[in-house]
């Protein structure tokens, strides 16, 4: 009976400890393979991330848009020119020099709304051309080494049942927490590229609004807005950056479950400051 009992032991250990390490052995790979993807995306350009869509917008952007900023930037230049007029005792003093300068004002302005999408690619050209320089920040793997596997199984065969079938649903819950993770980076990282290709699309109108002090507000701001969204990557990459270099440094530790643990835990650490780094790059420009 003993026998028995001996042998009916000896097998629920082993279907844990595999268990456990079927679970634990590829952990990480889809976080691996998205973190590491992060450097790439956030480094393209809106014209190379995807050439199809990029043309959509843009289509969208100078066929349909543009003739409604055309009928914004009219209302804000006779805005202007009547504000300048009544300025001046009720048209009975016209400066001559002023309607040239608002002739030269509106002129800038036509050319600026025609070039408006090249002026948008420009902004995001400037901040992927930073992003680039970066992005040998991003080095290292939180892979689970061999080492780490030898040592967590070398620990499962001293601990008993009881244990081992804890430890059996907290392989399940991590996988379970890793594989949410790893969408919720997938979502803010491609989420940032269509952010830029729904505000690249409607780019003429508050464009049309710089050429007026009182209205130009919407503009300043929406150009504030590209460079924050554009300037987000670089935020980004250094989150991995610190990510990649704490994890590191959790894995050399003497407990493998541990170490699990805590990388499950730094992951969820870079999953709420990648949603920061949206709110953080705002403020550091100033838009709203």
């Amino acid at each position: 009976m003993d026998f028995l009992t001996d042998w009916l032991t000896g097998w629920l250990k082993d279907l844990l400890i595999d268990g456990i390490m079927g679970n634990l052995s590829g952990l990480f790979d889809n976080v691996n393979s998205s973190v590491g993807d992060v450097a790439a995306q956030v480094g393209t350009t809106p014209a190379a991330w995807n050439a199809g869509v990029f043309s959509l917008i843009r289509q969208l952007s100078e066929t349909v848009i543009l003739p409604i900023a055309g009928m914004v930037l009219t209302f804000v230049a006779t805005y202007e020119l009547i504000q300048m007029l009544l300025e001046k005792n009720n048209m009975h003093e016209v400066d001559v020099a002023n309607i040239y300068k608002w002739m030269f004002k509106t002129a800038i302005a036509i050319l600026i709304l025609s070039n408006t999408f090249n002026i948008v690619m420009a902004v995001f050209d400037v901040s992927q051309s930073v992003i680039a320089s970066a992005s040998g920040l991003v080095q290292g793997s939180t892979d689970i080494t061999a080492d780490m596997l030898a040592d967590l199984e070398a620990t499962l065969e001293g601990m008993g049942i009881g244990s081992l079938l804890g430890l059996f649903m907290q392989s399940i819950l991590i996988q379970v927490c890793m594989f949410a993770l790893n969408i919720v980076i997938f979502v803010i990282v491609y989420g940032r590229m269509l952010e830029i290709y729904v505000m690249s699309s409607l780019a003429p109108i508050p464009m049309a609004t710089l050429a007026n002090r009182e209205l130009g507000g919407m503009g300043q701001n929406y150009i504030k807005s590209l460079f924050a969204i554009g300037f987000q990557g670089l935020l980004i990459l250094v989150c991995v950056a610190i990510y990649a270099v704490l994890v590191q440094g959790i894995a050399t530790s003497g407990d493998p479950i541990g170490s699990i643990w805590g990388a499950m835990g730094y992951t969820v650490l870079l999953c709420f400051m990648l949603f920061k780094t949206g709110s953080i790059a705002r403020s550091i420009f100033g838009a709203h």
